[in-house]
């Protein structure tokens, strides 16, 4: 996952970082590389905390989708790499069995983002079980 962050820096003041694709998730560092870095860790913390929370996961959009916000116009665009392996969360090794054709289009897919085959497959069921979750529970209301 990218996440595009806006690095602010007054004179007198260390860099501040905010990631506008997460709400309430930010960072700061006394030189840009130490800023970079708690960047990634603000985000992975972050993340860890909704899956927790059984909360979707934000799309991580692109530095385009966030350029006109007047909020942001004054800031220094970067963007921050983040694993899914690599969130702190307890993993359990499971056995599952698929078609080997979707298996090979998990494999192609997460090389070509920079993810793990179970990273991939672990965000994936997620988001999904966050978007299915409205229309589950709706459903179980209406009994």
């Amino acid at each position: 996952m990218q996440y595009a962050i806006v690095i602010h820096k007054d004179a007198d003041s260390d860099y501040g970082v905010t990631v506008p694709d997460l709400p309430g998730c930010f960072s700061a560092g006394s030189t840009l590389d130490e800023a970079l870095a708690m960047a990634r860790e603000a985000i992975e913390l972050h993340l860890e905390g909704l899956i927790a929370e059984g909360q979707p996961l934000p799309a991580a959009r692109g530095i385009e989708a966030h350029r006109n916000d007047p909020d942001l116009s004054d800031g220094t665009w970067a963007v921050v790499s983040v694993q899914a392996s690599n969130l702190r969360t307890r993993a359990k090794r499971i056995n599952i069995t698929m078609p080997e054709r979707i298996l090979d289009a998990v494999d192609r897919f997460a090389a070509q983002s920079g993810e793990t085959r179970s990273g991939l497959l672990a965000l994936a069921a997620t988001e999904y079980i966050a978007r299915q979750r409205p229309r589950v529970g709706a459903k179980r209301k209406g009994r």
